[in-house]
C-alpha cells in the first residue's frame, strides 16, 4: 500500500487506516485479529482507535494482538483523549484529565508509547493552551511520537495549529486532525481544509463511506445485519438517508457500472485522493469487508468521474466561506 507522510511532519502512514470504533463491542477478538492481519498483510499501517472506544475495549483487544499477532514496529498506533461520559460535560481538555487518560490508554495498549496522539474534542471551558501543554508533555516525556486534534472546527483548529507553531518554547507542531469527510458530508471544505493544508496539518476523514450508505447497502432497504439495523447505531446511520444522499448515492453507482468497480471503491477513492487527505480511516465489520475495501488500491478515478461526482454531492458555500467578489 501507497505510504504518505502525515501533515508537515517525517511520519509516514498507509494512505488508508484502520478503524477500530467497534472493537471489544460489536468486533470481538476473532475478528478482530483478522482485520488487522489483513490490513497489515496488505501494507497498512495506520490504526487508530480511542480511549472511549468499547470503553476502553479496543485499546485493550489492539494491545492483546500487538506483538503476539503483529509486531509493533509495522504499525503506526492512534488513539485519542477527551470523551467522557458525563452528560454535563462531554468533553475533557484539561491536563490532568489528558495525561491521566493517555497512561491509561497505554496500560491497555501494553505499549510504552504511541505514534499519535489526538485530542477527541475541543473543550470550550478549558484554556486552549491548558490542552495544548499536554500535547507538548506527552511528546517531550517520549508517551507519544506525534500529536493532533480531532474534530475541531476550522477557527478552533487554526488557533490550536498556529499556537504551536508560534508561541515560545518548545511546542510540538498538529501532524493530524482528525474529522469526518464523504461524499456525503464534505462540512470541512468550508474552513477546516483550507486551514489544514495552510498549516501543514493531514487530514485523516472518518467515516469516508458516509457510516456505510456510499456503499450502496441501504439502496432498497436496511440489511438486517448492517449498522443501519443495529439499535445503537441506527441513529448514527439515519441522517444520511435522506432524498439528498439517495441522489448522491445514485451517481456513484453509476460511476461504479461505469468502471466496472464497486461503489465502495468508488466513494472511497475519491476521499483519499482529495487535496489536503494523508488517510480515510475505514471500520470494516469483518476481514472481507477490509478486502473489498483495500482493493480500492489500485483505482483512481479519472478526472471527469471526480468532476461529475464533485458536482452532484458540492456543499452550499456562501459568504463569507469563499471570497465575496465571487458572489
Amino acid at each position: 500500500m501507497e505510504q504518505r507522510h502525515l501533515g508537515r511532519t517525517g511520519l509516514r502512514v498507509s494512505r488508508i487506516g484502520l478503524g477500530t470504533l467497534t472493537w471489544g463491542r460489536d468486533t470481538d477478538e476473532h475478528d478482530a485479529a483478522d482485520l488487522l492481519k489483513t490490513f497489515w498483510e496488505a501494507g497498512g499501517s495506520l490504526v487508530d482507535t480511542a480511549d472511549v472506544y468499547g470503553d476502553g475495549e479496543a485499546e485493550y483487544l489492539l494491545g492483546r494482538l500487538i506483538e503476539g499477532l503483529v509486531p509493533r514496529r509495522d504499525l503506526v498506533i492512534s488513539t485519542k483523549a477527551g470523551s467522557v461520559p458525563d452528560p454535563d460535560r462531554r468533553f475533557d481538555g484539561s491536563r490532568g484529565h489528558l495525561l491521566s487518560a493517555l497512561d491509561a490508554s497505554l496500560g491497555r495498549l501494553g505499549t510504552d508509547y504511541v505514534d499519535v496522539w489526538h485530542i477527541h474534542a475541543f473543550d470550550p471551558y478549558t484554556p486552549l493552551e491548558e490542552t495544548l501543554q499536554a500535547l507538548d508533555l506527552a511528546v517531550s516525556s517520549g508517551r507519544a511520537r506525534y500529536a493532533g486534534v480531532s474534530n475541531f472546527c476550522g477557527w478552533q483548529l487554526a488557533k490550536a495549529a498556529t499556537w504551536q507553531l508560534a508561541a515560545p518554547g518548545t511546542r510540538t507542531r498538529l501532524a493530524s486532525t482528525q474529522l469526518e469527510y464523504s461524499l456525503l458530508q464534505r462540512g470541512v471544505e468550508r474552513e477546516v481544509l483550507p486551514a489544514a493544508l495552510d498549516l501543514g496539518v493531514g487530514l485523516l476523514p472518518s467515516s469516508p463511506l458516509g457510516r456505510g450508505v456510499l456503499t450502496g447497502k441501504y439502496r432498497n432497504a436496511t440489511p438486517p445485519d448492517s449498522r443501519g439495523a443495529s439499535e445503537h447505531l441506527a441513529p448514527f446511520v439515519a441522517p444520511y438517508l435522506d432524498d439528498t444522499a439517495t441522489r448522491i448515492v445514485d451517481a456513484v453507482q453509476t460511476a461504479a457500472d461505469g468502471l466496472a468497480v464497486t461503489p465502495l471503491q468508488v466513494a472511497l477513492a475519491w476521499v483519499r485522493d482529495r487535496p489536503g487527505v494523508t488517510a480515510p480511516v475505514i471500520g470494516p465489520r469483518n476481514a472481507q469487508q477490509l478486502t473489498a475495501a483495500l482493493s480500492v488500491e489500485a483505482l483512481s478515478l479519472p478526472d471527469e468521474i471526480c468532476r461529475a461526482l464533485d458536482d452532484v454531492s458540492a456543499p452550499v458555500h456562501r459568504y463569507p466561506d469563499h471570497d465575496w467578489s465571487t458572489l
